[in-house]
């Protein structure tokens, strides 16, 4: 078996073990497991198997809204996990991200058109320049980037809840809304969806998937990254830049998770928030990476998982089914990917047991 294939089975598998969990824990707690599985249903395309209503695309929208930064935080992490690195501070780099778009939707005015890919792409810069930061304390003193990543993420949490309260017109608790020129909201995939969330930002998540495959897979540049993860001192024997790359590497994945934060803003809520505490798209992004195995579709796949867990929970409540067993179910996934090596093993001894019984079989008939 191929190392993608192998990969792809231990992931599978992990999931299907997370979702047998769940279902094991509502038996025991005396819930009606089938209430999952129609609250599964019901998130992905809004069809109640119990009421019989028929299909509501909004809550197809609000899945994908759910799912769609913390797809981009998988990639963030993804990428910065092909290269060697750990990305834990995705949730800062968010954040600053999502800051730093709203600043400039309501400081800078611009023609409808340009405004809000300004705007986007200004909130990506900043999510680059905060990752610059623990890849050049890596580059420069091999300063552990889990350290400086999370330092980063409480410094960015409180800067962000600083620089919103300090806009014009904002409140202790968020800022006022932004001008619809710099708005990802779309009336059109709103009617579509029937007046979700859906909003244009979804064309920023396909063109940073794509991103993601082609300069990882497909060019030198992606390469040298990727070597440079591998074998540090090997990638420097052969000439590659590897203080550079680390860096690069960094300000790459702090990119894909500032573009998650512009969205968030500028597509999801239209305004600035100050939040007290994390909201875990970041930290969720290292759950969706190692399940998705670092790989472009894996991580879509396994996003879009980890947001119909999140989308379900209040449906399972509204059942008398307690809303942490999405969070159970999610974590679980987790921790039976983290056992990969196990599951290997498994694997290996089931082939194993397998072809033993085969090799009984022929000898058994070529006796006779």
């Amino acid at each position: 078996m191929n190392n993608k294939k192998e990969t792809l089975k231990i992931s599978l598998i992990a999931i299907f073990l997370g979702i047998l969990l769940g279902v094991v824990i509502l038996l025991v707690s005396g819930k009606n497991p089938f209430l999952l599985f129609n609250s599964f249903l019901r998130g992905i395309i809004g069809v109640d198997l119990i009421k019989g209503n028929g299909v509501n695309l909004r809550y197809f929208g609000e899945f994908i809204v759910t799912s769609m930064p913390i797809v981009l935080t998988g990639l963030s992490v993804g990428f910065a996990y092909r290269t060697g690195l750990f990305n834990i501070g995705a949730e800062g780099q968010l954040m600053v991200g999502a800051m730093t778009s709203i600043v400039v939707a309501i400081l800078v005015p611009m023609p409808a058109g340009i405004h809000a890919i300004v705007c986007v792409l200004s909130g990506t810069l900043a999510g680059a320049l905060w990752g610059f930061i623990p890849g050049f304390f890596k580059s420069k003193w091999n300063v552990h980037e889990v350290v400086i990543c999370i330092m980063m993420n409480y410094i960015g949490l409180y800067f962000s809840n600083w620089a919103i309260r300090s806009l014009p017109g904002s409140t202790e608790s968020k800022s006022e809304i932004i001008n619809s020129t710099a708005s990802l909201s779309s009336s059109f995939l709103a009617d579509v969806t029937n007046h979700s969330r859906l909003n244009w930002g979804i064309i920023f998540v396909i063109l940073a998937v794509v991103a993601y495959w082609f300069i990882l897979e497909k060019t030198s540049f992606g390469y040298n990254l990727r070597a440079t993860g591998f074998n540090k001192e090997g990638a420097r024997y052969a000439g590659m830049k590897v203080n550079r790359n680390i860096i690069y590497s960094m300000m790459i994945a702090g990119a894909l998770a500032g573009l998650a934060g512009a969205i968030v803003s500028l597509g999801t809520f239209n305004m600035g928030r100050v939040l007290t505490t994390f909201e875990n798209y970041g930290f969720d992004g290292i759950a969706v990476a190692l399940t998705g195995a670092c790989n472009a579709i894996g991580i879509v796949l396994s996003g879009l998982l980890f947001g119909l867990l999140k989308v379900i929970q209040p449906m399972l409540q509204i059942n008398g089914v307690p809303k942490e067993i999405g969070e159970i179910i999610s974590s679980s996934i987790v921790l039976f990917v983290a056992m990969q090596y196990g599951i290997k093993m498994f694997i290996g001894w089931i082939a194993k047991k397998k072809v033993e019984k085969n090799d009984k079989t022929t000898i058994k008939e070529g006796g006779q």
